[in-house]
């Protein structure tokens, strides 16, 4: 049995999901066949201080061979390949690369960097599936799939851990299945394998070779990243240089000069943690400056002199009484909207 992959079949799934997606992936590979002539790469949202496990996990649910991606891989059918730690997995004609390119949607790995990068180097050899995940990496990922004429398949919303990943692709992307985790398993069953010849597919565009540019060297403003779109009113949160707002269909991202990549989800989330950091920030300050007058007063009134001492504890009264609101603010949850993964 041949691990070699047939160039006109439809035999490159990528996989995407966050949160709830362990679940979800176990249960995908516990019922996809061992045998069928495709390969596999993942990307689970992972913290990127900790060595990531899945490939393990996944290992005892699946008779494929399921590894951790290595830089300079080759991919061979009827094997798994997971993404590691702070690392996005990306697709070329070579194989696998593992880079250290700007965040996208706040995650590295980022779902998008790999649908993209098999999108542009497969065409219509790719199949992209969506599975539980919070906010919307991965929408414009497997709109690239489908633009150059591969399959795209989404976990039903309902039977999801959490929907947001798989209703933001089924609102911005024109999807080929939507589906619970045996109905997936069985379509891609059916699915790979399958001759894409005659299948319909665009040109690569320029934006997304430039993007996968910018996720392997990490170089925005030598890649064209200016060239993605009009100059926005934004900032990027990471590194507060300016934004270039992409559209694709109803999608609208933006990308900054030196490369990291928001949906509008992801730019609210960061957005909010930015406001939050700082008002804790002014929150601490204000602190500061109340301890510091009472100890003010408290030397002055040893001194003898009371009426600095008054003024000191007048300043830190006012002080605490402005503080309350801001406090308050500080821990209002619904001034900062819907969060679900920090």
């Amino acid at each position: 049995m041949t691990n070699e992959l047939d160039a006109g079949a439809r035999n490159i799934v990528v996989i995407g999901t966050s949160a709830g997606g362990v679940q979800a992936l176990i249960a995908l590979f516990a019922n996809l066949p061992a045998d069928l002539p495709v390969a596999y790469l993942v990307v689970l949202h992972i913290p990127a201080h900790e060595p990531s496990v899945l490939h393990s996990i996944l290992g005892r649910v699946t008779a494929m061979r399921v590894v951790a991606a290595q830089d300079g891989q080759r991919i061979e059918a009827r094997t798994v390949y997971v993404a590691i730690a702070d690392r996005h997995l990306m697709l070329t004609e070579a194989g696998i690369r593992l880079t250290r390119g700007p965040k996208e949607c706040r995650a590295r790995p980022a779902v998008d960097v790999l649908f993209r990068s098999a999108a542009v180097n497969y065409g219509a050899r790719v199949i992209g599936v969506i599975l539980s995940g919070a906010l919307d990496d991965g929408t414009a990922g497997l709109w690239a799939v489908k633009d150059r004429g591969g399959l795209t398949y989404v976990q039903e919303p309902a039977e999801a851990m959490l929907g947001s990943m798989p209703e933001s692709a089924i609102a911005h992307v024109d999807i080929d299945l939507v589906g619970t985790i045996a109905v997936l398993a069985n379509a891609l069953a059916s699915a790979v394998g399958q001759p894409i010849a005659g299948q319909p597919s665009h040109a690569v565009r320029d934006r997304h070779l430039i993007e996968n540019i910018i996720s392997l060297k990490g170089n925005g403003l030598e890649a064209g990243v200016m060239g993605l779109g009009k100059v926005s009113q934004f900032t990027c949160p990471d590194c507060h240089g300016v934004l270039v707002q992409i559209e694709e269909g109803p999608i609208v991202r933006f990308r900054c000069h030196t490369g990291h990549a928001f949906s509008m989800k992801s730019l609210i989330c960061e957005v909010n943690a930015a406001i939050d950091t700082g008002l804790w920030d002014t929150l601490r300050a204000v602190e500061e400056r109340i301890l510091l007058l009472r100890q003010m007063a408290g030397l002055a009134r040893t001194s003898g002199a009371g009426g600095d001492a008054d003024e000191c504890l007048r300043q830190a009264d006012l002080a605490e009484q402005r503080l309350k609101p801001l406090r308050e603010l500080v821990l209002d949850a619904k001034f900062f909207g819907h969060d679900a993964e920090q």
